[in-house]
């Protein structure tokens, strides 16, 4: 009986580990191979290059540039879409009348077009005719700020953006992990004086480190590989200060052919990847040990 179970088992599993091994772990071998290449998109020739490919993209300034500005840009966009996602799950976390169209609205983003939404952050970034410097022309101040031509705000209005795309996950997670809180503690909390701000802080974040700490990591992960936003509404500029390390590495692989190259430096992304998670493991450990005693 075991054994037929387990039979059915792989039975069932087998068309999600086939779809696994044959769209996500087969290519990432085969660029593991390419990038130990001297190879060229448009070239069928390839020389062998060992670790070279890596050693020199390393050093190169252009990648550690992008290396940079993926970190700046993971540095303001996680904690600023952090906030804000736990302050609206809060306020859709009431007990009123309609709040689940709140609930759907506010995760729309997410389930639309990366493509369109960057098209329509465009226009809102536009001087003097966009939403933001209409706002600000009817207040009698300057409307002519080109925010995505300019290096000081470009990654800023790129980041502001990604707060509200990203925003639905994260809120839902929060919410999840809000309902999940047993109300007893906050009752036991206002005897003890614990209300309002107090209640929030003693009560309410302790209780949501184990969904901080995921959708921390998980934002993350998703602010190192940026690439949509960045190539719809600023092609890495101006002057390369939005290159972030995902569009370098389209633009090696696409526009300059450099496929052997563009693969050595999307491992080095993983291996940056794999590393900052592994620091925020370590950093949230000693709180996911409080929590479990708790």
């Amino acid at each position: 009986m075991e054994r037929k179970e387990s039979r059915w088992g792989w039975l069932f599993i087998a068309p999600a580990f086939a779809h696994l091994l044959l769209f996500a772990l087969a290519p990432i071998l085969y660029a593991f191979g390419l990038s130990l290449f001297r190879t060229r998109l448009i070239s069928p020739e390839r020389e062998f290059a060992g670790v070279e490919n890596y050693t020199f993209a390393v050093a190169e300034p252009s990648f550690q540039n992008a290396l940079w500005n993926s970190a700046r840009y993971a540095l303001v966009s996680v904690p600023l879409g952090l906030i804000v996602a736990l302050a609206v799950a809060i306020l859709v976390n009431q007990k009123l009348k309609g709040i689940t169209l709140f609930r759907t609205i506010y995760y729309i983003p997410a389930i639309s077009s990366g493509v369109a939404i960057a098209m329509l952050w465009q226009y809102v970034y536009l001087p003097e005719t966009g939403m933001i410097n209409s706002l600000l022309g009817m207040l009698g101040l300057d409307n002519k700020k080109a925010f995505l031509d300019d290096v000081g705000s470009a990654m800023w209005a790129v980041a502001i953006m990604s707060v509200f795309t990203g925003l639905g996950p994260r809120m839902v997670l929060f919410l999840a992990g809000l309902v999940g809180i047993p109300q007893e503690l906050y009752e036991a909390g206002a005897l003890d004086g614990a209300t309002g701000w107090r209640a929030f802080l003693k009560i309410t974040l302790p209780m949501l480190i184990p969904t901080t700490f995921f959708v921390v990591v998980t934002s993350t992960i998703s602010a190192l590989q940026i690439f949509t936003p960045i190539y719809m509404m600023t092609k890495g500029g101006p002057e390369e200060s939005t290159d972030v390390v995902g569009y370098h590495i389209y633009t090696e692989a696409w526009v300059n052919f450099n496929t052997g190259l563009a693969s050595a430096k999307s491992f080095v992304l993983l291996v940056a990847i794999v590393a900052v998670s592994l620091v925020q493991f370590r950093m949230m450990k000693s709180q996911l040990k409080g929590y479990s005693a708790a």
